[in-house]
């Protein structure tokens, strides 16, 4: 605005006071332009995070509703559509609760209400209507505030935990035919270590059978021989005759060897009962709770299988004092001491001069017991590897590789341990750690 552009001035008025006027209007019109210029860039900004927080809001996996004081929906995003269906019940201005069965309608609004009132988040699970029916949601709420703090309604996030629930329902099926699958790893594993034993089991029942089976003959001739003997004393034959036949049958001698037969038949099926009794309980699959039992009685039994099944017996050595009380399940336990025990018989088989230990002791908190061997050792790589899966050194046919992983895996679960120990030179250590029997 120019001086020239201004109406003539009044009377009264000096040129002095019109210039002020004119600087006062300049400069009032140059803060609009600052002040338009401002308000334009700041409109800029304020579209770019409007259109940030629709991409926020769009690109969020979990359903998003936000909520006025009233409870009625003023913004939707995330994967509401995704969730609820194209159909939904989440249309702006509709009550939140219209998205819920109608059993968590109430819930839904009181914990709203709550949130409103105290401005303290929470979460609660409830169920929404979907086009398939009705899906489990999380919700975490938490309080909208606008620029001054104050509590203007709800933010509502929710996540679909259906599938979630479904997936852990999936893995824990997959965890079952996982142990399921494991079981039978441990029960073939014995199975086959039984089968290695089958011949000694069936020498070890063949001594006291045939034991069994020729005083049981002995027997029926000398019951033949009274038979005779008697019958002739019923028909009332004359003394003389009666002695004759007694002589004639030896029944002085039978009598006398009547006792010893008795007790030879007794004594083999005694041992037949043993044998049998020690098989039953080998061959226990070892399901059931776990109990207080003697170690060195078991490590015994074990052993001994193993020995009986091999073609050139060695003799073991136990060193033990008194009882080892381990808690644990006795059948699981055999099965890792005779897998030892077995491994420690194959790692001598070519030695001069064999010698296998078991070792047994006590410890502050767990039982110790230690199956040592003058075999030729286990050099440093194949130590890493002893305890994997399928990983053996035995020759093709000789070992499944599954015995000691088993056997690893089975005192991880009775809360021990086992593992190869470097012990004296020119021999090798496995030692088994097992809980200890408190109260013993």
């Amino acid at each position: 605005m120019r001086a020239s552009d201004l109406p003539p001035l009044e009377d009264g008025f000096s040129d002095g006071a019109w210039s002020d006027v004119i600087q006062a209007v300049e400069g009032t019109y140059a803060e609009l332009v600052s002040y338009q210029e401002q308000l334009e860039a700041q409109n800029v900004e304020l579209d770019d995070l409007r259109l940030f927080l629709d991409s926020v809001f769009t690109s969020v996996s979990d359903v998003l509703v936000v909520v006025d004081r009233d409870h009625k929906i003023v913004r939707t995003g995330g994967a509401v559509v995704k969730v609820l269906g194209s159909g939904h019940n989440a249309a702006v201005g509709t009550d939140v609760s219209a998205i819920a069965c109608d059993s968590d309608r109430a819930r839904l609004n009181e914990f709203i209400d709550h949130i409103i009132r105290t401005g303290k988040a929470s979460n609660i699970e409830i169920n929404v209507k979907t086009e398939a029916g009705f899906t489990p949601l999380d919700l975490s709420l938490g309080p909208r505030l606008d620029e001054r703090g104050r509590n203007r309604g709800a933010v509502l996030v929710g996540r679909p935990i259906g599938e979630l629930r479904k997936a852990y329902s999936d893995l824990e099926a997959s965890l079952l035919a996982l142990k399921a699958a494991q079981g039978m790893l441990v029960r073939n594993e014995k199975l086959a270590s039984l089968g290695r034993l089958v011949a000694g089991v069936a020498h070890e029942l063949n001594n006291p059978i045939s034991f069994v089976y020729a005083n049981t003959h002995a027997l029926e001739k000398y019951a033949g021989r009274f038979e005779t003997y008697f019958e002739a004393v019923e028909n009332g034959a004359p003394r003389d005759q009666l002695i004759a036949l007694r002589s004639e049958l030896k029944i002085d001698r039978a009598m006398k060897n009547l006792r010893s037969a008795i007790d030879g038949a007794k004594d083999g099926a005694e041992r037949v009962r043993d044998i049998v009794e020690d098989l039953r309980r080998l061959s226990a699959d070892g399901t059931g709770e776990e109990v207080s039992f003697d170690l060195v009685t078991i490590a015994r039994t074990s052993a001994d299988w193993v020995v009986r099944g091999t073609k050139t017996p060695i003799k073991i050595t136990f060193e033990a004092d008194g009882l080892i009380m381990a808690i644990g399940n006795p059948g699981h336990v055999q099965q890792i001491i005779m897998n030892l025990v077995q491994n420690a018989l194959d790692a001598v088989a070519d030695v001069a001069e064999p010698m296998v230990m078991v070792r047994l002791s006590e410890g502050e908190e767990q039982m110790v017991l230690q199956v040592i061997d003058n075999g030729p050792g286990i050099s440093d790589d194949v130590a890493q590897s002893v305890f994997d899966p399928f990983f053996t050194t035995k020759p093709v046919g000789k070992g499944t590789g599954l015995g000691l992983a088993i056997s690893h895996k089975i005192a991880e679960e009775h809360g021990g341990a086992l593992a190869l120990h470097r012990g004296e030179p020119g021999r090798t250590c496995f030692e088994l750690r097992l809980p200890k029997d408190q109260t013993s």
